[in-house]
């Protein structure tokens, strides 16, 4: 067997497993167990993580806008996020647009 072989087969296997034990799973777990809550707690506490890295610790393109750009399109999408009923989709795209516009313009 070739390594190319291998190595589709081992991911197909990895990938289909998971999918498999999810579909195996998913009508006999509780949404609101304290298990799937430690879950949800766990992608958010990720999530933040990284967004705060992204913001605090950028690479690539986004290295090069001052820090206070960033944090204030956090800001901008932070207050649309909760003044507009928790919409996240109108929160980010008002953050992208505020980091843009102040990296635009040559603020600060």
């Amino acid at each position: 067997m070739s390594d190319a072989l291998a190595a589709i087969l081992t991911g197909a296997a990895v990938t289909y497993g998971w999918r498999w034990l999810g579909t195996t799973l998913a009508g006999r777990l509780r949404s609101d167990s304290a298990f799937m809550r430690w879950c949800g707690c766990v992608a958010h506490g990720l999530l933040a993580a990284l967004i705060a890295r992204m913001v605090v610790l950028p690479v690539g393109p986004l290295e090069g806008t001052p820090l206070a750009a960033r944090l204030g399109g956090v800001a901008v999408a932070l207050v649309v996020f909760f003044a507009l009923g928790r919409n996240i989709l109108l929160a980010v795209m008002a953050g992208a647009g505020a980091l843009v516009g102040w990296v635009w313009l040559g603020w600060p």
